[in-house]
């Protein structure tokens, strides 16, 4: 645990801002984009297309920490689900993983934090309420059933993408145009999640935990089980755990891109 602190703790840092930002990117779309005394609201017209910015915004969010010094370093996973099935996979070690996924939620909560030190009665408006993820109103269920979904689909997306040679280095733009999709379209099913530390960051804040299981175990399920239809049912080899794998960076893993993909 000692060995690992030491050596890898740029890359825990990494991961935590990464998220941490993410989140702060979220509050502040949402505020400008659904809050009622927002102009850009205004304009914007219906939530579909305020949803489809929303989209956007966060797509190109995620797509600018991947590629950033920050991503390369520690391989942009800034979800719990994603270091836990990349643990799986035998790509990770096990205090790394660990140390992953208890700064993913620190650097999610913190993010939502320091909106909330900013812009507290904008950022906690019901209208932006921390930008929670809760089941719509088609209840739990649904919610449950549209974050597995998701999951299993972005994970199988990386997974492909990130191991196939030529296309390796775009696997943070197809990761990035699914967050696009996913919020347009599925966000009034489950609020649009794919990552515990992401609903947790949201929900600790605004003290709204409703169906919050569904929103540790659907993802983790999910990409889980990409990862055993990719391993078992393709018969692929998984490379590395980076999103992003630049030569330029130090990479912890266990990684294969030293013997060639």
């Amino acid at each position: 645990m000692r060995a690992a602190l030491a050596r890898h703790w740029p890359e825990y840092l990494a991961e935590a801002a990464g998220l941490g930002l993410f989140m702060v990117s979220a509050c502040a779309f949402a505020i400008l984009l659904f809050h009622p005394t927002s102009p850009v609201a205004f304009l914007a017209g219906g939530r579909l297309v305020r949803r489809a910015l929303m989209g956007l915004a966060m797509a190109l969010t995620a797509i600018g920490l991947i590629y950033s010094p920050w991503g390369k370093r520690s391989g942009a996973h800034f979800n719990p689900a994603v270091t836990v099935t990349f643990w799986r996979l035998g790509k990770v070690e096990a205090w790394d993983a660990l140390f992953y996924v208890g700064a993913q939620f620190a650097g999610g909560l913190s993010g939502v934090l320091v909106v909330h030190a900013v812009a507290r009665s904008l950022v906690a408006d019901p209208s932006v309420h921390y930008v929670v993820t809760v089941p719509g109103t088609l209840g739990v269920g649904v919610a449950f059933a549209a974050e597995l979904a998701m999951a299993f689909g972005l994970m199988l997306v990386v997974l492909t993408v990130s191991n196939t040679g030529r296309f390796a280095p775009l696997t943070g733009l197809f990761a990035g145009a699914l967050v696009a999709v996913y919020i347009t379209i599925e966000a009034p099913l489950s609020g649009m999640s794919m990552n515990p530390a992401r609903t947790f960051a949201s929900a600790l804040p605004a003290d709204t935990w409703r169906a919050f299981w569904v929103y540790v175990t659907a993802p983790v399920a999910g990409m889980l089980l990409a990862s055993e239809v990719y391993v078992h049912g393709a018969r692929r080899r998984v490379v590395c755990a980076k999103l992003q794998h630049g030569g330029d960076h130090p990479c912890i893993f266990r990684c294969g891109y030293t013997e060639g993909p």
